[in-house]
């Protein structure tokens, strides 16, 4: 009759020695080579402890309806002509002093609560003798990140186009989109810019200068700016038509970099850890198994019993 193997579990084997002994020494050696050797890899590697790492959000943005325009005008004209939503700025213009027709209107597409984009439209009226070869706006806005990092702070939209042939229209379609010379903090709030971008109550022309703006904004770590490759510039205005700026201003979802806090940093280093260590541990297990199997260190050899055996030798 033919026999077959039905049930089968291992036999414990234990190997026992003194503490003082070399199979001691080589435990304590191959526990050090286990677990230390996983930790330089994992370090030597780069990366281990996450000293940046990034997100995407949408930041909730919002128009401040502030406004600082100068039209440049042609050699026939009297240089350039200028209007702001700040009355300072509009008194220190005088005869250079226009003041436009502007809408505005923001839009959230996917009514997810945050606007998506800005529709803003300035018409600039013209004596048939003045012609628009050039301009420069400023527009602020209200910007904010919650997710990983909290951010408030007031940034601008700088546009500036000039050409050689007087325009009728200047059309851009483009996105604000966020600039971090830095990474932000994980936690708390940062508010470090959460200030006016233009000075609005001040009564001295440098504060409206648009070097010392551009300057004093891009001294900050955080920014935000007008990306807009291809803006187009319309000829052919009618003598009594205005000048007309039409804009489309989207505010993407931004890749925000922040610094980890530190329970992010131990988790990501934990796992890059963990990772080469079960290596270690796989290898090193059949190490022991080699070495205490054939005796290479001198131990005594003993044969686990498995408790139900034993309940049958005391009974018998």
């Amino acid at each position: 009759m033919a026999l077959y193997e039905l049930f089968s579990h291992p036999v414990e084997r234990s190997y026992r020695a003194g503490l003082c002994s070399k199979a001691a020494l080589f435990l304590l050696l191959a526990a050090a080579l286990t677990y230390i050797p996983p930790l330089l890899v994992a370090f030597r590697s780069h990366g281990f402890w996450l000293k940046r790492s990034s997100y995407e959000e949408q930041p909730t943005v919002r128009f401040q309806h502030q406004v600082l325009l100068v039209a440049l005008l042609g050699p026939e004209s009297d240089g350039f002509l200028a209007w702001s939503t700040f009355p300072a700025f509009n008194r220190l213009q005088g005869d250079r002093l226009r003041v436009p027709l502007v809408s505005t209107r923001e839009e959230d597409r996917n009514q997810d609560g945050k606007t998506d984009m800005l529709h803003f439209k300035l018409e600039l009226p013209l004596q048939s003798t003045e012609h628009v070869l050039g301009v420069q706006l400023i527009l602020t806005f209200s910007y904010r990140l919650h997710r990983m990092a909290t951010l408030v702070m007031q940034s601008m939209a700088f546009l500036q186009s000039s050409f050689p042939v007087p325009g009728s229209q200047l059309y851009v379609n483009g996105d604000l989109r966020l600039q971090q010379k830095q990474p932000l903090s994980c936690g708390g709030l940062d508010a470090r810019y959460n200030i006016s971008v233009i000075n609005g109550t001040s009564p001295f022309a440098y504060d409206y200068d648009l070097t010392h703006i551009v300057a004093a904004y891009q001294e900050r770590n955080v920014t935000t700016v007008l990306n807009d490759p291809n803006p187009i510039w319309l000829v052919g205005r009618a003598a009594d038509a205005p000048f007309v700026i039409n804009a489309i201003i989207r505010y993407p979802v931004e890749v925000i970099s922040y610094q980890p806090g530190f329970w992010e940093m131990v988790k990501f280093a934990w796992v890059q850890y963990v990772s080469i260590l079960l290596i270690f541990l796989w290898v090193f297990e059949r190490i022991k198994i080699f070495v205490f199997q054939n005796q290479v260190v001198t131990t005594i050899p003993v044969t686990v019993t498995p408790r139900g055996d034993l309940c049958k030798e005391h009974l018998s």
